[in-house]
């Protein structure tokens, strides 16, 4: 990159003074540079004419002439990030920032947040680690999540953080009287980004190979065939009703992309470069809902360096800074909420641990001050009692004469609160007799964790999308955290619950249902809570349209920024 080199040319330059005057001859500066003494003179002349330095030349071979600087290289890297950014050049302004991480930081901060850029607005977002790739299905990062849905399209989608799914890609749905057919009437003025035309035989190839991946397979366990009746009608035939489907399709992992290019979706926004470093989508001016006002989002990937060596991806990144995280106390707070999704604790009960025993450790975590004594910084979690609002723990009579066992095993995985939590809990339980023997699973969700069917606890995460109960009727039927938790009987006897809950036509009554199956693994000491996270989004002042969305997010097609003024 001819910025770039330029760039470094000038830093040979200044180098061995430092920026002071320098008395050098041509050949030297030729040796510095790595060049030809031709060479280096143009470099002068072209340095000179932009203002970075002064040369005064000697006439005679060998003579040393007089190099004066005007500008330092960090200022001059900066002034070239700031034109190349104006430019919607971004991989120049990563090329010039070839910086450690705490230092790229700092020079990115000017640049974050809202700007335009040849009247264009643009959002950037410095993010703490690289996104992982946005394929089908479920994603474990929120992050990535949030991505798909701003990027692809479903057949149905969850709208302004309503919990009942709305029309996407099709316009409006009709039951059968039975509940076996449902029929989605598919818009008839649909795009994918890349312009082409949507049609519906597309979305029935799409959606056949998502309900072939495993995970998707048990989601969609109900739906027997997905058939296209009509040029702009599918109808999905399923052979038990299913009144969770408009949900599920609604869900992230349930997204379409085009069935020839798996990164063409035809969401608000239309994905224009995935690198480690930089990611950077743009408005699809074909959109079939209301259009963004912001034209870019950007994420900066600017990696932070941590005390603890868990992983790559160990910060639970809950509060969100458009800006400099660093400078915080400049941004503004413009929304902040207790997240629904919740970290939790599972106990699987064997000839090792007992339901008493269960309970007695449960009574431990609930009872004492350990999760309100957690070393962790202020206003980042909130310790809770409830499942979700109004699904509270069961009050048991006090089992402090019950003795624990010796030893037990827990097994947790990301986020990294869990970490604290874990060293928090073989402290307390080692108080009272029993040795906590502590693995940690570096991934953020159970999938490839081979020890779990040997421990006797296990901690975790669990994100809550728009449809609470719905997320949570997902998470038993498709988790592989269950069928290692429950024994074989209790797993079986769980799907068939869960089937008989998503045959009941009737929102709060299948609510209901669904309570009292949580209820019972809370009242048997198979699951608890532990804590919820504050969600928080700062940004400087200007970027608006921002309000929190119940993955800790916010609608990228509702920010805005006001234009500049003349």
């Amino acid at each position: 990159m001819r910025l770039l080199n330029r760039l470094n040319q000038y830093q040979r330059l200044w180098q061995p003074s430092a920026g002071a005057p320098q008395q050098v001859s041509v050949a030297e500066l030729a040796s510095r540079c790595f060049c030809s003494e031709r060479h280096v003179r143009t470099l002068l002349k072209q340095a000179q004419e932009a203002g970075w330095l002064s040369w005064t030349a000697r006439s005679g071979r060998g003579k040393r002439g007089e190099l004066t600087f005007h500008v330092t290289p960090e200022s001059l890297r900066s002034t070239m990030m700031e034109a190349a950014l104006k430019s919607g050049s971004q991989q120049n302004a990563l090329a010039l920032a070839e910086l450690a991480p705490q230092a790229l930081r700092a020079l990115l901060q000017p640049f974050m947040g809202g700007q335009w850029q040849n009247d264009t607005p643009t959002l950037r977002i410095p993010y703490y680690r690289p996104l992982d790739a946005l394929q089908p299905g479920f994603l474990p990062g929120r992050a990535e999540q949030h991505l798909v849905g701003q990027i692809f399209s479903g057949i149905t989608r969850f709208i302004d953080n309503s919990s009942q799914p709305a029309g996407d890609l099709a316009h409006h749905w009709e039951i059968s009287p039975d509940g076996l057919h449902w029929h989605f009437y598919i818009r008839s003025t649909l795009h994918w980004h890349n312009g082409d035309a949507i049609e519906t035989e597309q979305l029935q190839l799409a959606l056949t190979r998502l309900l072939a991946l495993p995970a998707l397979r048990k989601l969609f366990n109900s739906v027997a065939r997905i058939e296209v009746t009509h040029s702009r009608c599918l109808t999905f035939v399923l052979h038990q009703p299913d009144y969770w489907l408009a949900h599920r399709l609604a869900s992230y992992c349930s997204r379409l992309a085009h069935p020839d290019h798996p990164l063409t979706g035809s969401g608000p926004f239309r994905l224009t470069l995935f690198e480690p470093d930089l990611v950077r989508i743009e408005s699809h001016e074909q959109y079939h809902l209301g259009h963004p006002l912001l034209k870019a989002i950007e994420f900066w990937i600017t990696p932070q360096l941590f005390e603890q060596d868990l992983g790559t991806s160990c910060r639970h990144p809950v509060q969100i800074a458009i800006g400099e995280p660093a400078e915080l106390g400049s941004l503004r707070l413009v929304s902040n909420s207790i997240s629904l999704g919740f970290c939790y604790l599972t106990l699987r009960q064997s000839p090792r641990l007992s339901e008493l025993q269960a309970r007695r450790l449960i009574q431990i975590i609930h009872h004492t001050s350990l999760l309100h004594t957690l070393p962790l910084d202020e206003n980042l979690i909130t310790p809770t009692q409830e499942l979700l609002p109004g699904w509270s723990l069961p009050e048991w009579p006090e089992t402090q004469q019950v003795a624990l066992p010796e030893t037990l095993t827990l097994a947790y995985h990301l986020p990294v609160e869990l970490h604290t939590m874990a060293q928090q809990l073989k402290h307390y339980l080692a108080e009272r007799g029993c040795r906590l023997k502590v693995i940690f699973h570096d991934a953020k969700t159970w999938d490839s964790c081979s020890q779990l069917a040997d421990v006797d606890i296990m901690m975790g995460d669990r994100l809550i999308g728009e449809a609470a109960e719905y997320t949570l009727e997902q998470w038993l039927r498709c988790d592989v955290l269950w069928p290692h938790l429950l024994s074989t009987g209790q797993y079986a006897h769980l799907l068939a619950t869960l089937d008989a809950v998503q045959a009941q036509p009737d929102a709060a009554a299948r609510h209901a249902a669904l309570k009292a199956v949580f209820s019972r693994l809370m009242e048997s000491a198979i699951l608890t809570p532990l804590f919820n996270y504050q969600y928080q989004i700062s940004a400087p002042p200007g970027v608006n349209g921002i309000r929190l969305n119940p993955r800790g997010w916010f609608d990228f097609t509702e920010a805005w920024l006001p234009a500049p003024k003349a």
